[in-house]
């Protein structure tokens, strides 16, 4: 605010500083004027003699020196110097005179010098001087005192953005930085918003990845430690016994197994890792009836003996993850086929003002009606289902339709099994 008042009263320093020179220069002027007027009335009346000039009150005080060839008279006791220039200034006993030389043509040389004292001059221009200094100096205060309250108006919403900005903490909710005033401030508070915001989701998703992480390697202690224990007794066994070819191959194909029952609870954890990892910038337009038709030719060719067929409808558009909802298909026609035996899968696709519905109807032996809630769960199987499961297939199924905002359930199938709904609300 102090640099702003300064930089108020600079401009009217300047603005003073060039009137002050210019009522010296203009002062300066009005006395040549003056030297010119005495010089016009002189000149026409010399042939009369000096005292026959007739005199304006302008001029009262002009003195007149005139010089023919060596005689030289004066109207005064002082006698002016013929000076080489038209006007010049010259001292005579200390007193400072401004001097109009005017050379006359004529047969014997003669010229007039018309002076006169700055003393007038000075005065008066000293008198137009201090009115100068006390305008500028009521301007410079005037300026500074509206300068400071501008500045002190101006600057009050960044004080408070400041302030706004001093007391954020973390908390359950992105900080708000609001103020209201000078169009650069509020420009800089949405700027600032926008900013936090940013910092907040990262800081949202730093933690998440975290929970993820810690969450991943309790589950996976969890869940791995019995088939890794198994197979640990079943090396031990192999190591330590000789027997006989049937009951090598037995422990041997019991430690194939537990290996694919591991490598596919680690593959599903990842893929609940990356699914909980994913941000909104990853949401894509999806045909969801073009993917559906590739799901369905895909499964055809895993499972031979399975038959999967497509029910005709319109195009579906939604805004998703298309490696997420393909993942939750996918994993619903194996839970069908592994968990239910499942022999023939239908996909169909429904879309209304309420959003997408994708349905996967099997034949298989369904899942009772008390556990339809449960299986979704983390490394829950079924009464049905197989024990080589890891026990995610379902829960990666309930994972996709939360990060697209809808749901999934089961129910019966006109098919005789289970049908696999996943709601998506419509693109916003």
């Amino acid at each position: 605010m102090v640099a702003t008042a300064i930089g108020a009263a600079i401009p009217v320093l300047i603005v003073g500083t060039i009137v002050w020179f210019g009522i010296t220069k203009d002062r300066q002027y009005w006395l040549d004027r003056r030297l010119d007027e005495a010089a016009g009335f002189a000149i026409p009346f010399l042939p009369r003699g000096l005292d026959q000039i007739p005199r304006s009150p302008s001029d009262a005080d002009a003195i007149i020196t005139v010089r023919r060839g060596d005689t030289v008279t004066s109207n005064s006791s002082i006698t002016l110097p013929k000076l080489d220039q038209d006007y010049a200034d010259t001292y005579i006993n200390g007193k400072r005179y401004r001097v109009r030389t005017v050379d006359i043509p004529a047969p014997q040389p003669m010229s007039v010098e018309v002076g006169a004292t700055y003393d007038e001059t000075i005065a008066d221009t000293n008198a137009q001087h201090r009115r100068v200094v006390l305008v500028c100096a009521f301007a410079i205060a005037a300026s500074a005192i509206f300068a400071w309250l501008l500045a002190t108006f101006a600057v009050r919403p960044f004080k408070r953005l400041a302030q706004q900005t001093r007391s954020i903490d973390a908390g359950d909710e992105a900080p708000q930085v609001q103020v209201r005033g000078a169009t650069e401030a509020v420009e800089i508070a949405e700027a600032m918003r926008g900013m936090l915001q940013r910092i907040w989701d990262e800081q949202n998703r730093t933690k998440e990845a975290l929970a993820s992480a810690r969450d991943f390697a309790s589950v996976s202690a969890h869940e791995l430690r019995t088939p890794l224990t198994a197979m640990r007794t079943n090396l031990e066994v192999l190591a330590t016994l000789d027997l006989p070819d049937d009951q090598r191959k037995e422990v041997l194909n019991d430690v194939i197994r537990t290996q694919s029952r591991i490598e596919a609870t680690l593959s599903a954890l990842e893929r609940l890792a990356q699914g909980e990892l994913s941000t909104r910038e990853d949401h894509v337009p999806v045909d969801i009836t073009e993917l559906l038709d590739r799901a369905a030719h895909d499964a055809m060719r895993v499972y031979p003996n399975l038959d999967v067929s497509l029910v005709p409808s319109p195009t579906c558009i939604i805004v998703g993850l298309p490696a997420g909802l393909r993942l939750a298909v996918d994993n619903a026609i194996a839970n069908a086929v592994k968990h239910g035996g499942a022999t023939r899968v239908q996909l169909s696709a429904v879309s209304s003002r309420e959003g997408v519905e994708i349905a996967i109807d099997d034949n298989g032996t369904g899942v009772p009606e008390e556990e339809r809630q449960v299986v979704f769960e983390r490394f829950s199987r079924g009464s049905t289902a197989s024990h080589s499961g890891s026990g995610l297939g379902l829960a990666l199924v309930a994972q996709q339709a939360q990060l697209h905002g809808g749901t999934a359930s089961l129910e019966n199938s006109p098919l005789g099994g289970a049908r696999l709904l996943l709601r998506l609300p419509p693109p916003s």
